[in-house]
């Protein structure tokens, strides 16, 4: 429908005798429109514009839930798509698009059911920068209408717009921004060359004539991660607009006309809309969708690494076999672990420069060392070797106390002998392996078996006894199964035999001496 000047026009052309192709022409619009109202009386045209104006609209029955919308954010002015993806995140399905609900809204407005207060935004335009070189982050807080106070870490790629959101229930730490940061190069995929940010003080301790001096942590990330960092002041719209701009689209565009109680609500419904919304919109800034863009960016972003700062995150660890030396390797290099992990799990981390090593049950560190630049090395530390925690002379009582019978004994004298420079792991080896065995005459068998062929090893000890272990049980599985086919065997049904009656046997007596019944 076209407006009434419009309206006018036309029938002002037509009165100074003008036909329907030249009025089209002149006011520049479509043939069909000016057919449409030339013939139209100004009655017919004022019932016409009513009949649209009061006719059932898409969003009618949204109506009061909108109006209840701008009710709780105290009538000011908001942004029509926030209100568009909260809907749509609350029933699915809506009745129309964006701009339906735009002009569904520009009609509340415009018949006077909904008036807002006057609210001016200023945006402002940065300078486009190169893929991969930079990355501007961030911080805010948003106090929900039911209490909740939110501490917000958003980073964004000014290249292709792509954001991470972070949000926290306590103040900022230099921990807490190197865990964010962390978590932000890990969902984008990659490291950028340069970080902008200003001088927040979990970041900043002060500036001399123009010499940054950072917190003493985010020293060592910054030289860790080989990040350049540029340091503008506090709302430097010149410098850090991108992530002002994204600041205020958090805020105005999810948590204005959202509601939480709980932070873990926050954020699972915050992760839906930045990969919905966020990332998931055209940027109007670089006409491209950022969830596309990125994929691009990250050919030009660096290779993510692992950080001194996450070696206690389970994410980024490996698998590793100590070996019964009590070496893991690690890129062509040994490395000690101590001497009670041999032949067992331990899950290592490695950054550029250090290796961890974590017990893989209880996750403590067990050992720590500096990376060989060399290789095929065999980096020993010698504690890793040493158990003092009681003498040599209580580890070969304890081991002689482990059974009584004669055999034994002998066995751990020439194990002794044998093995005197390593006596001490062979001792512990015999109290972690080859205590509390139930089986114990298996045992005597297995360590008659050693000192017969004269292999006086503990190792070799437990493989043999091993071995006779399983052959036993097979013995024992043989007979069990002999057993079980001579029973089947042996157990036979009795015969069913037929019963006659005492008549018949009556009958062929009395026919036999000649009496008949």
């Amino acid at each position: 429908m076209v407006k009434k000047k419009m309206y006018q026009k036309i029938q002002k052309l037509k009165k100074n005798g003008c036909n329907k192709t030249q009025i089209a022409l002149q006011l520049q619009i479509d043939p069909t429109t000016v057919r449409k109202y030339y013939y139209m009386s100004p009655k017919i045209y004022n019932k016409y514009r009513n009949d649209l104006i009061v006719r059932k609209k898409d969003f009618d029955d949204f109506k009061q839930e909108i109006l209840e919308i701008y009710k709780l954010n105290n009538y000011q002015k908001l942004n029509m798509a926030a209100i568009y993806d909260f809907l749509e995140e609350k029933y699915i399905k809506l009745p129309g698009n964006e701009k339906t609900l735009r002009n569904y809204i520009h009609y509340l407005i415009t018949s006077g059911q909904l008036k807002l207060k006057a609210k001016t935004r200023c945006y402002i335009k940065v300078p486009d920068i190169p893929y991969g070189k930079q990355m501007q982050i961030d911080f805010g807080v948003y106090k929900t209408r039911s209490g909740l106070k939110l501490y917000i870490f958003a980073a964004v790629l000014s290249a292709s717009r792509y954001k991470y959101i972070g949000l926290q229930d306590t103040p900022f730490t230099t921990i807490d921004l190197i865990n964010h940061l962390l978590d932000c190069f890990d969902y984008i995929g990659g490291i950028p060359e340069e970080l902008v940010i200003d001088q927040d003080s979990i970041i900043v301790v002060s500036e001399n004539y123009g010499d940054i001096i950072y917190t003493k942590k985010f020293a060592s990330f910054i030289e860790e991660m080989k990040l350049k960092m540029y340091v503008c002041r506090k709302s430097d719209p010149e410098s850090k607009g991108k992530i002002e701009n994204v600041i205020r689209y958090v805020k105005y565009n999810f948590f204005q006309i959202r509601d939480f109680n709980l932070i873990e609500d926050a954020i699972d419904s915050l992760y839906k809309w930045l990969k919905r919304r966020g990332n998931g919109k055209i940027s109007q800034a670089t006409k491209k969708v950022p969830i596309l863009a990125i994929e691009e960016e990250r050919l030009f972003l660096r290779s993510i690494m692992n950080s001194i700062f996450r070696k206690d995150s389970l994410l980024g660890r490996e698998l590793r076999i100590v070996s019964d030396k009590s070496f893991i390797m690690v890129d062509t290099n040994e490395y000690s672990v101590p001497a009670e992990y041999k032949n067992r799990k331990v899950e290592i981390f490695k950054t550029e420069k250090d290796l961890y090593v974590f017990d893989e049950k209880n996750n403590s560190e067990i050992a720590c060392h500096k990376l060989s630049l060399l290789t095929g090395q065999r980096i020993i530390k010698h504690r890793h070797f040493r158990n003092n925690s009681c003498s040599i002379k209580d580890l070969h009582k304890k081991t002689f106390d482990l059974y009584d019978f004669d055999s034994w004994k002998v066995f751990v004298e020439k194990n002794i002998k044998t093995y005197s420079r390593y006596s001490r792991d062979q001792c512990i080896y015999a109290g972690k392996n080859l205590q509390n065995i139930e089986d114990v005459n298996i045992l005597e068998m297995a360590v008659e078996y050693c000192l017969e062929n004269k292999t006086y090893s503990m190792g070799q000890l437990k493989d043999t006894f091993q071995y006779h272990l399983q052959e036993y049980k097979e013995e024992q599985s043989i007979i069990q199964d002999l057993f079980t086919n001579l029973s089947i065997k042996t157990n036979y049904s009795s015969p069913d035999v037929k019963k006659r009656d005492l008549t018949e046997y009556e009958n062929i007596i009395n026919a036999q001496s000649g009496v008949e019944k």
